[in-house]
């Protein structure tokens, strides 16, 4: 990938109940190049699979530092990195309530593949026709199905 230029990342995760089977996918371009990666669990939350997405996207990047513009229809996962996390640490992984961070472990990862890059992180209404999220949403439930063994229920 072109050390110079913006990579642009799309996240989403599924889930079939929550908790239930899950699944997310990454759709990382650069330029005219993109690589689309996805995976599935048998039992999980949609939060974690939304958080998961990110750590994908922003691992298949690798070690050089990049300029990203992630893109992910999670407010969890905009508003958890962008207004939270900083609050979270400070307080030893506890929240305003003193409660533990639910999926520490996905934000401790989350934090330090953010950390090696220059991410700007972009909300997007699910569903709403913007390209690059509806393919990843597509991706996540692909994935779900690919476990499952064939469509369930959708």
């Amino acid at each position: 990938m072109n050390a110079g230029a913006v990579i642009e990342i799309f996240t989403d995760g599924a889930c079939r109940g929550n908790p239930g089977p899950g699944g997310w996918a990454a759709l990382v371009r650069c330029g005219e190049r993109e690589t689309l990666i996805k995976g599935a669990v048998p039992s999980t939350t949609n939060n974690r699979m939304e958080l998961e997405a990110a750590i994908e996207g922003l691992a298949a990047l690798g070690s050089a530092r990049r300029q990203v513009r992630l893109t992910t229809d999670s407010q969890y996962v905009r508003l958890g990195v962008t207004q939270w996390m900083e609050r979270w640490k400070t307080n030893g992984w506890r929240t305003s309530g003193r409660d533990p961070v639910k999926n520490r472990e996905l934000w401790e990862r989350l934090d330090a593949l953010a950390s090696m890059h220059e991410v700007e992180w972009l909300w997007v209404k699910g569903h709403s026709g913007v390209e690059g999220n509806e393919r990843v949403d597509r991706a996540a439930n692909d994935a779900i199905d690919a476990m499952l063994g064939g469509s369930c229920g959708r």
